[in-house]
């Protein structure tokens, strides 16, 4: 027997440059529903296993940190049976899974407006972060009920009730204090974005964190996504020149020894 998958990947990535942080929107389980003659909700389900796949994969890499789009504020806009699907599947989920992600030291985190959901999933929300909360593998934050201008929103109302009560200088606010002020600020900003599904736009996500992320887009549906499609969005990064509003590399030698 060949090696296990994760060990492949490790091999096929060894000695590349990779991200810290790899944020997903997780795009295509309607369409791939659709294609296989299945109701939508059977496309939601099936996205469950490459988050599995994914998540195992960032821990086996060494991977800081993993965010994925779970639920957007604009998602309760959808019919209401799918709505209904879908959060009564990202409960089963996490109930499933979460002895799981601990064992394997991942850290759970939850980004977005907790005060939308249903009371009985906002108790497990807490308890998740709490049970998780000194594990030192992959943190693995689920946007769920989150929009990045509602994040932004949220930042300049802390910033502006620790000004109202004299903590801070509002002069001196600068982008590090906002940056303090987001939902998960712990974690550094993606270094990898990706997006499914053949879209090509961040759809209200990390819009603060995303100013300097390397994009990766594929036409590849989120429930056919796995370890293999990551590994091939890392080797893209790893051919990236981050310059940060600076030169590149080639530049940058040219001008060290002009």
């Amino acid at each position: 027997m060949g090696d296990p998958p994760g060990e492949q990947i490790a091999a096929r990535l060894e000695g590349l440059p990779l991200p810290r942080h790899v944020a997903i929107v997780m795009d295509g389980n309607g369409r791939w529903a659709q294609r296989h003659g299945e109701p939508r909700h059977a496309g939601h389900r099936a996205g469950v296993r490459s988050i599995r796949s994914v998540v195992e994969a960032c821990g086996r890499l060494g991977i800081e940190g993993l965010t994925l789009f779970a639920f957007s504020s604009e998602n309760w806009r959808r019919p209401r049976g799918e709505v209904r699907v879908l959060m009564e599947l990202f409960r089963t989920t996490l109930d499933r899974e979460l002895e799981a992600l601990h064992s394997n030291g991942v850290r759970l985190r939850f980004s977005g407006d907790r005060s939308g959901l249903a009371p009985a999933l906002q108790a497990r929300l807490t308890e998740a972060e709490r049970l998780t909360a000194a594990n030192t593998g992959t943190t693995l934050v689920l946007a769920t009920n989150y929009g990045g201008r509602w994040e932004i929103a949220e930042a300049a109302r802390r910033l502006a009730r620790a000004a109202a009560r004299g903590e801070i200088d509002p002069e001196a606010i600068d982008e590090g204090q906002v940056a303090g002020a987001l939902s998960v600020p712990d974690l550094p900003d993606p270094d990898l974005f990706i997006r499914t599904g053949g879209e090509q736009r961040l759809s209200n996500f990390l819009l603060w964190q995303l100013a300097y992320t390397e994009l990766y887009f594929t036409e590849t549906l989120w429930p056919e996504f796995g370890a293999d499609e990551l590994a091939t969005a890392l080797e893209a990064f790893a051919r990236r020149d981050r310059r940060y509003g600076g030169v590149g590399r080639e530049a940058w030698g040219q001008t060290r020894h002009a």
